[in-house]
């Protein structure tokens, strides 16, 4: 099959810069959990700002230094929004619509969370493996700080502060310049269920009502949370490195969705990667969901990491434990 490199990424973050001041008020069972330590800021999204308008801005330098190089039309479209502007319609077409392509393929893929990266970047490289086309470009968006945790009552709520918003985005295309070495995903169903959506009234989230739309939290669910995760991106990582044979103390730079301060430091130590080789983004940004792995690559990039040739992981889990993946990149060798 043909080899696949990602050879770019971009991000885009609101301009809107928010403190914690914006948030508290509820003196609710889980304000001291470990799980929803404050970042120090987030961003949100300017009020009409839509996922499509987040992707464009993203997208759009990636795509013009993809046209510089001489690449051709953009062959597949793939996009994760976590609050989709519409119900029914997912964002695909309309970016690309905006964006000025073409794509054979567009899909709108709405599983996957905190890894939906991962799981797009596998997506994206098996159909250019097949040969059935050379260019890909895959887009994360995260919008529900400025939406959903910002609304009167919900903003109260302990968990509400820790989300941000911003959107990444990833360039594929066939050929071995940024080789992606290997991808080790896994879908747990067993645990879809344990994230689920809270409405005072009881309603269901489509029918009318006076209660915010939140996420449900409970102290038991948060327990479990905070044990699948701790294991589940170290399991991911282990065994894409032992596939690679290489010991995860080899990682030159590990990047992981960013939900709180407790799992990135747990997940350094159980891997042996130190914190210069593992960036954190979370006290800036906060947790940006599936964006948080591409945004936080953007970010290293632009601090002159990775090095040509380093070995790249990527990883992350999902909601309350239902995907986990990672994929290892060596980053531009031949430029090193």
């Amino acid at each position: 099959m043909n080899p696949v490199s990602l050879v770019d990424v971009g991000s885009y973050l609101p301009e809107q810069r928010v403190t914690v001041d914006f948030y508290g008020g509820d003196d609710d069972a889980l304000r001291e959990s470990v799980m929803f330590k404050s970042p120090r800021y987030r961003r949100h999204v300017a009020p009409g700002e839509t996922a499509v308008d987040m992707i464009e801005k993203a997208a759009r330098p990636v795509l013009d230094r993809a046209a510089a190089r001489g690449d051709g039309p953009l062959d597949v479209l793939l996009t994760n929004v976590q609050l989709p502007d519409l119900p029914w319609t997912g964002a695909g077409a309309a970016v690309a619509h905006r964006l000025g392509q073409d794509p054979g393929w567009v899909l709108d893929v709405h599983n996957g969370g905190c890894a939906s990266f991962v799981h797009m970047l596998r997506t994206a490289r098996q159909i250019l493996r097949t040969g059935e086309a050379r260019t890909a470009l895959i887009c994360c968006a995260q919008n529900t700080a400025g939406q959903m945790f910002a609304q009167s009552e919900v903003r109260r709520r302990s968990h509400a502060s820790v989300p941000g918003d911003g959107c990444g985005v990833g360039y594929l295309r066939v050929g071995d310049e940024s080789p992606i070495l290997d991808i080790e995903l896994r879908n747990i169903g067993e645990f879809a269920g344990d994230m689920g959506v809270r409405l005072e009234d009881g309603r269901r989230y489509w029918e009318p009502g006076r209660s915010q739309l939140d996420v449900s939290f409970t102290p038991d669910k948060v327990r479990k949370i905070i044990e699948r995760g701790n294991a589940l991106v170290p399991e991911v990582v282990n065994l894409l490195c032992d596939r690679l044979d290489v010991p995860t103390s080899a990682i030159d730079l590990l990047v992981t969705n960013q939900p709180n301060r407790l799992f990135l430091a747990n997940w350094r130590e159980s891997l042996g990667v130190d914190a210069a080789r593992h960036p954190d983004t979370f006290d800036e940004y906060g947790n940006l969901f599936g964006a948080a792995v591409p945004v936080t690559l953007h970010e290293t990039l632009r601090q002159g990491r990775p090095r040509p040739g380093d070995l790249v992981v990527l990883a992350g889990f999902a909601h309350a434990g239902d995907l986990a993946a990672a994929a290892a990149v060596r980053w531009h060798p031949d430029a090193a």
